[in-house]
């Protein structure tokens, strides 16, 4: 499936980029698959855009260690599966679970934004899951950060506090910040990324105290960032 998305711009001369799903079709002993988004063409934004994502992909991952690219660590992956099954091939483990899909969930003139979702199982009770935001911008593919974004940063930071109270109070009506932020006062999530509708915030599991496991992600809108946002 390709997503493209055509924009109207009079004074640029930067073609949007277009992207194209791509799916490893490998085969590996465990359970491994790998679905990304990647900028098509060879022009300097699209190799930008790409290597960007690939860099994002492998930090995600904590086989990743010292390698730097996709395919090298879903081999390494592969490889540590067999070597675990050779010295315990009597445990009667399940098959190791490697996933990973990328989404282009938010692409305007200055601003491109990917969601990475990540799945690990080497056994145990359960697997290690998380989400990352890649923001990009939309005309270099430079990686851009929360400063290059957002001004203001103590009155977001309330702003996204309310938001989260609201979010986290649908759970529980006598929130504790400190509990929930194991000690500290209210903290902003490490992912924030662009959407149709504004601004998300997503904590991973790590994040926060336990809420079932779960993630928290809320939505700022875009008629409450007016003052907030530097490019959208």
């Amino acid at each position: 499936m390709i997503f493209i998305l055509v924009l109207n711009s009079c004074s640029s001369e930067i073609k949007p980029a277009s992207f194209e799903t791509i799916s490893v079709t490998e085969t590996y002993d465990a359970a491994i698959t790998a679905t990304y988004s990647k900028a098509e063409g060879k022009d300097k934004l699209s190799k930008t855009i790409n290597s960007n994502v690939d860099n994002a992909l492998v930090e995600t991952l904590s086989t990743a260690e010292s390698k730097n690219d996709l395919k090298t660590i879903l081999k390494e992956f592969n490889k540590e599966y067999l070597d675990f099954k050779k010295d315990f091939s009597e445990e009667s483990e399940p098959v190791w679970e490697l996933d990973i899909e990328t989404e282009l969930v938010y692409q305007s003139e200055a601003i491109i934004t990917i969601a990475i979702s990540t799945y690990e199982f080497k056994g145990g009770a359960h697997g290690n899951d998380q989400i990352k935001f890649l923001n990009l911008d939309a005309k270099t593919g430079h990686v851009l950060n929360l400063d290059d974004f957002i001004e203001n940063n103590d009155e977001f930071k309330a702003l996204a506090k309310s938001h989260f109270t609201k979010t986290v109070q649908l759970k529980d009506s006598a929130v504790n910040m400190e509990d929930v932020f194991f000690g500290k006062p209210f903290q902003l999530p490490e992912n924030i990324g662009y959407s149709d509708d504004g601004l998300v915030l997503l904590y991973n599991v790590y994040e926060v105290a336990s809420y079932d496991q779960d993630y928290i992600e809320f939505v700022i809108p875009f008629e409450e960032l007016g003052s907030y946002l530097k490019m959208e």
